[in-house]
């Protein structure tokens, strides 16, 4: 303000008007100083190296000096013991296109599928597939998998059909743990990471995933009664669970209608029918 007063030779009080400013406020000076809060800050800053100025705002409250987290901040910086965030340090994934294979085991391509039970309960399943053949060398389901489980599925694989060249997979930490890669290296196996982000990299097990969704739920099978196997499965659950409800009930008559026992082998066996309305 004071280049408005000289620039054009107007009181301070005019000034102070103009820019909407009371002139107490602009006359003020400061009476405290902040060198006791700077020596304290520094103290516990030496003493607790890796605490931010809310840590040691704490504990200056616990010293008996109620200050402002503000104050505090500004006096932190004005110190320079800001802290220096260390910038995580992630493992650069190169992308390697997807190669022509020409004969079985140079290339298994793994993958976990997510899925859960009626209960509720989350369950994977781990895709093993050959990039040549396009075999499914598995499909192992668990609730969680750890690394080791991982080979042993793919140990059981090996003892079948020998060894792979290599194995494309994503940077899951089953994939990535220290026993995984040691596993690998012991058996000369080239372990290819794909570009976090990229399933299209790993395209060999993600088209065998889009082949079970389309088969489980999109193509109709005419032993199904042209239904999906989801359809079936769903509708013969809720036929199941209806039964067994009116099993459970003695109020209404019985869902099937007997036909007389047949003799198969000496045993006589009955046979029921479900009645339809057609």
């Amino acid at each position: 303000m004071s280049w408005l007063r000289v620039g054009y030779v107007v009181s301070e009080r005019r000034v102070c008007g103009l820019m909407g400013m009371a002139v107490s406020s602009y006359r003020y000076q400061r009476t405290d100083s902040d060198e006791r809060l700077r020596t304290r800050l520094v103290e516990l800053a030496r003493e607790k190296p890796r605490f931010g100025y809310r840590r040691l705002q704490v504990l200056l409250r616990r010293g008996g000096e109620p200050v402002n987290h503000k104050r505090v901040l500004r006096v932190y910086r004005e110190a320079g013991l800001m802290l220096r965030r260390k910038k995580r340090k992630h493992c650069v994934r190169v992308g390697r296109p997807l190669l022509a294979r020409t004969s079985a085991n140079q290339e298994w391509a793994l993958d976990f599928v997510h899925d859960a039970v009626d209960c509720g309960r989350a369950i994977r399943v781990l895709s093993v597939v050959d990039a040549y053949t396009r075999e499914c060398l598995a499909l192992e389901v668990d609730t969680s998998f750890a690394s080791r489980r991982v080979t042993r599925v793919l140990d059981t694989i090996v003892s079948e059909r020998g060894l792979p060249q290599a194995i494309r997979c994503d940077n899951g930490p089953e994939l990535t743990s220290r026993h995984f890669l040691a596993w690998c290296v012991e058996r000369q196996i080239e372990l290819v990471h794909i570009q976090p982000g990229k399933p299209t990299q790993n395209a060999y097990v993600e088209s065998f995933h889009a082949w079970r969704k389309d088969y489980n739920e999109e193509r109709p099978h005419s032993s199904l009664g042209y239904q999906t196997p989801k359809e079936f499965a769903e509708q013969a659950a809720s036929f199941y669970r209806t039964e067994v409800g009116q099993e459970a009930s003695n109020a209404g008559p019985l869902p099937h209608t007997p036909i007389p026992a047949q003799t198969e082998g000496g045993t006589e066996v009955e046979f029921r029918i479900l009645n339809r309305a057609e």
